[in-house]
Parts: structure tokens; C-alpha cells; sequence
């Protein structure tokens, strides 16, 4: 019987020139003031194999350190250990300003990119994302400022995250080099890209899927839900935990999304490897889906 079964081999980012590993480690909880513990976490995910470091300049707007702390902590680890950057594929993303809510002017991202880079202390920023859609900015505006930031040398590729296909499209129709990736979130209790497009247009114009939140926000972890009953039964014939489970359901797409694990635990981080052990039969990989929308499929 045919299987899916995850990949543990590098994969392009898209058509940037860049190989990235199939799970990505992002930073949305990454705070605090200990950077012994942010290292420790940093160096659970290289060791399990883990090259593409998802961050935003957003992230631990919600924390004492405030809007940038994330990525000035992550800043610290790479400061501590430079010899750190070169195993890494660096991705933020900016975008969001709490109490705007959007805001992606040029005057704004130009701002935002050179933050981003002073808080990190790198000199190049990898794979740089528009976090979400500024509806008061012409994409033609957007996709300057994109462009603008390539041509300094600050990004090597960009991205967008939370996008519909329709504004995808819309920004890449300005831009003189393609869109290398998106990000939207994706996990067997979020299943919207399956039918929103979002998939299709990723494997038509061969870009990488970042799925965020493949966790479902923690939930699949409790195992309450149907679809996660199911997640965690797959785990235990494999012998993982019911993460890796989740983690190779998201993984079997034939668009090969790249989970972003949101864990700050360095074992848990560890422990993400054991995904490329969980294999699927269509039949299983299906019914997790009937499942999740709790319903049969026609």
C-alpha cells in the first residue's frame, strides 16, 4: 500500500536559490531576558536538523519587553554566537503595528526592515515576508518598497503571510522577481487552504508553503477533538508524540508545507524529528480531514 511519508531532506524556498529544512522553528513565544535559555532553544532546533528560523518584528508585542523583543532576543543568541548565522535561513516578516492595525507604506516598511535587521544584528535578512495585507497601500507601492530593500542588499527573497490568492496575485503582478513563499495557517483543524486556493497556486507557481500555527493553537495537542483522537492514534502505532503526528499530517501535502513549530521547549524542539518517522495511507490522511470538518467527504 502507498504511503505519505515526509521528506527529512532539504527542499527549495520556492524559487529563491535557497534550501531550507522541512520543518521551520518560529519565534512568536520567544521572550524574556535569559539568553542562555533563548541559545538552548536555538541550538535544539539546528540539532534536529532545523534551518529556517521564522521570526517577526511583532513578536513579543504581547510581553513586558514589548513590539521588536523577539527578534532583539534572537539578536542576542546570533550576537553570542555568530558562528550560529551560518547554518540558518533567517525569515521575519513586518507589517503589523498594534493599534493601526496595518500598515505596509514605504515610509513604514523601509522603517521596519532596518529595525529588523539592527535588532537581529545581521546584515542580510533571507526570506523577508509582508506579515499581513495593508489595505490602504497600493500593492504597486508595496512591491517598490519590496524591491527597493533587494536591490541595498537587506532581503534576499520575499514572502507575504495571510494572504488570499487574489492579493497575492495583485502584489506579484508589480514585482520584477517572484514571490518565494506564503504563509497562511494550516493544521488538521485549519484546513481552509486545502479549498481556498491558497495550495493550488503555491504548487502551480512553485512556491514554498510556512504553515503557522500546524498545532492548531495547542489544541490538537490535548487530543479532545475527533481529527486529533485520530493524530494521536497515529502517533502511538509510530511510537512519537502526538506533535511529530501532527506536524507529518501537514507534511504529506503534495505543495510540501513547512510546519513552523512554535515550541519552547528545546526537548519538544528536539523531538519535532520524529515527524519524518509517521507515515499516512490516503485513507487515514483523509479521514483526519473528514474528520476536522466534521463531515464525510462527497
Amino acid at each position: 500500500m502507498t504511503t505519505l511519508h515526509p521528506s527529512p531532506h532539504p527542499r527549495p524556498l520556492g524559487k529563491s536559490g535557497l534550501s531550507v529544512s522541512p520543518i521551520a522553528w518560529g519565534m512568536w513565544r520567544l521572550a524574556g531576558e535569559d539568553g542562555a535559555d533563548a541559545r538552548a532553544k536555538v541550538e535544539a532546533a539546528l540539532d534536529a536538523g532545523i534551518s529556517l528560523f521564522d521570526t517577526a518584528d511583532i513578536y513579543g508585542c504581547d510581553t513586558p519587553a514589548g513590539f521588536g523583543s523577539a527578534e532583539a532576543l534572537f539578536g542576542r543568541v546570533l550576537a553570542e554566537a555568530p558562528e550560529l548565522r551560518r547554518r540558518m535561513i533567517i525569515a521575519t516578516k513586518g507589517g503589523i503595528r498594534p493599534g493601526i492595525p496595518y500598515n505596509s507604506s514605504a515610509q513604514y516598511l523601509a522603517e521596519a526592515v532596518d529595525a529588523s535587521l539592527t535588532r537581529m544584528g545581521i546584515e542580510q535578512i533571507d526570506l523577508y515576508q509582508i506579515h499581513r495585507r495593508d489595505f490602504l497601500t497600493h500593492p504597486q507601492e508595496v512591491a517598490a518598497s519590496l524591491m527597493r530593500m533587494i536591490e541595498a542588499g537587506k532581503v534576499r527573497a520575499i514572502g507575504v503571510s495571510n494572504y488570499s490568492i487574489h492579493e497575492f496575485d495583485t502584489l506579484q503582478a508589480f514585482l520584477d522577481q517572484p514571490i518565494v513563499s506564503t504563509q497562511p495557517e494550516f493544521s488538521a483543524l485549519r484546513t481552509a487552504p486545502l479549498y481556498d486556493g491558497t495550495m493550488d497556486q503555491a504548487m502551480a507557481r512553485d512556491m514554498a508553503v510556512l504553515a503557522w500555527s500546524p498545532l492548531g493553537g495547542g489544541r490538537l495537542a490535548k487530543a479532545l477533538h475527533p481529527a486529533a483522537i485520530m493524530i494521536a492514534d497515529q502517533a502511538e502505532q509510530y511510537g512519537v508524540d502526538i506533535t511529530a503526528a501532527a506536524l507529518s499530517w501537514v507534511m504529506a501535502h503534495p505543495a510540501r508545507p513547512i510546519p513552523i513549530l512554535g515550541s519552547q521547549s528545546p526537548a519538544r524542539i528536539a523531538r519535532s524529528a520524529e515527524a519524518y518517522k509517521v507515515e499516512w495511507t490516503r485513507a487515514q490522511w483523509y479521514a483526519v480531514l473528514e474528520a476536522s470538518l466534521g463531515e464525510r467527504l462527497p
